[in-house]
């Protein structure tokens, strides 16, 4: 695990090829957390709740429980997968205005633990390796 890089916990600027992975809502109303930073300084765009905007990529964490947030983690991870030179910086998404523990949304990114490309928040890992364990 000590090799392992994580999602800093205050990103202020990102290079060419980063992306910043934050929590929306469906409307894409991003007006608190991590949501208001990517609309502040990485594209994101007001009225886009979902998928790729500038250097940031939506993931809705307002619609319902984690059983609804789980497809939009996939469809993220499909992407990552494709765009394998660009660097993605997961934010502790839902875990913040949505109301989620990391234990309850760590689980999500359980295939991104193995990719290269994308890095998790440390509290993400920490649960992902004990499971293991």
């Amino acid at each position: 695990m000590d090799n392992l890089k994580y999602t800093p916990e205050n990103i202020t600027s990102l290079g060419e090829d980063e992306i910043f992975v934050f929590g929306s809502n469906l409307e894409g109303r991003h007006l608190g957390g991590a949501a208001r930073t990517a609309l502040r300084h990485f594209g994101a765009v007001m009225g886009q709740g979902v998928g790729l905007q500038g250097q940031s990529y939506a993931i809705p964490t307002m619609q319902g429980g984690v059983e609804t947030i789980k497809p939009f983690v996939d469809e993220f991870i499909e992407l990552a997968r494709e765009w394998d030179q660009t660097t993605f910086y997961v934010t502790r998404i839902g875990c913040g205005i949505a109301g989620f523990r990391d234990e309850e949304i760590a689980p999500l990114f359980r295939e991104a633990l193995t990719l290269y490309n994308v890095r998790l928040p440390e509290s993400f890992v920490r649960i992902l390796r004990d499971e293991k364990e």
